[in-house]
């Protein structure tokens, strides 16, 4: 699984009817996730990716994927010996795993997944503490 996109995000100014345009053209299916404008989608039929639609932040920067690794603090150094640049520290999204975000060397905002069940927002557990 390390090194495949696993995963993409929509930015959106209209949650009724980005999801209704996606359902349309796509047939994506859409459904809400939890409290957030958090829409998320396994894809069509077939082969392929989920991803999810997100309300749009000001500072967005477009789609976001996620790129999938065995480890991602070892991903991040490695990010950093061949030039790009880290933007977070791993974040936890519990018991799911974590994420990261860095530019590569073109200047494109890409995230990192690295799935642990165990990954929890407690600073006690060690686990979401910065790289």
């Amino acid at each position: 699984m390390a090194g495949k996109v696993v995963h993409f995000e929509i930015p959106v100014d209209d949650s009724d009817r980005a999801v209704g345009f996606y359902d349309r053209v796509f047939d994506w299916n859409l459904r809400r996730e939890g409290p957030l404008e958090y829409w998320t989608t396994a894809g069509g039929e077939g082969e392929g990716i989920g991803g999810a639609l997100t309300m749009r932040e000001p500072e967005a920067l477009g789609v976001s994927l996620y790129v999938a690794v065995d480890d991602i603090d070892v991903a991040l150094q490695a990010i950093e010996r061949a030039g790009g640049t880290c933007l977070t520290t791993r974040m936890p999204i519990p018991a799911v795993g974590w994420n990261a975000f860095f530019l590569d060397t073109e200047g494109n905002r890409i995230g990192l997944f690295q799935a642990d069940p165990s990954a929890s927002m407690d600073p006690g557990s060690g686990r979401s503490g910065p790289t």
